[in-house]
């Protein structure tokens, strides 16, 4: 069963949290193309699609920390210290996306975008997906490890 719930886990972040951080990570430089002097209609078109992503992906995302948690259980590494820092960088980076990106991204991709949302999104982006890297080497990594890594 375990073997289950970590193939689930995995192709779950894979499939929903990468869109999310490929999207994420072009709409700050879609959004200042599409709101500037020479944006064009399908700019806009493709700044709503990257939002529409990000917001669709980032709900089929809840499924990762799911997946994650049982298969921490059935591992019997609940505890362990790797794992709660990826729990907490997990949560810090669901947080952000949803406190900061996602709203920005809803004010720069509405019909009356308001462009100083754009202040600050690449960076706050950057650090979203900052914090998804450090959890993805701590997966692999995972300190005590026994697989001799």
């Amino acid at each position: 069963m375990t073997k289950i719930l970590l193939s689930v886990h995995v192709l779950a972040a894979i499939i929903a949290i990468g869109p999310v951080t490929v999207a994420a990570s072009m709409f700050p430089a879609t959004a200042r193309r599409a709101l500037g002097p020479a944006g064009t209609d399908r700019d806009l078109a493709v700044l709503r699609s990257l939002y529409r992503i990000c917001r669709v992906y980032a709900t089929l995302g809840v499924v990762v920390p799911v997946f994650g948690l049982a298969t921490a259980s059935s591992l019997g590494v609940l505890g362990d210290a790797w794992l709660i820092v990826s729990i907490a960088l997990t949560a810090a980076a669901a947080a952000v996306l949803i406190a900061v990106v996602l709203p920005r991204q809803a004010r720069l991709a509405a019909p009356e975008p308001d462009r100083h949302a754009l202040v600050g999104l690449a960076m706050v982006t950057g650090t979203f997906n900052l914090l998804w890297a450090v959890v993805t080497v701590l997966m692999i990594v995972r300190p005590g490890s026994t697989t001799g890594v």
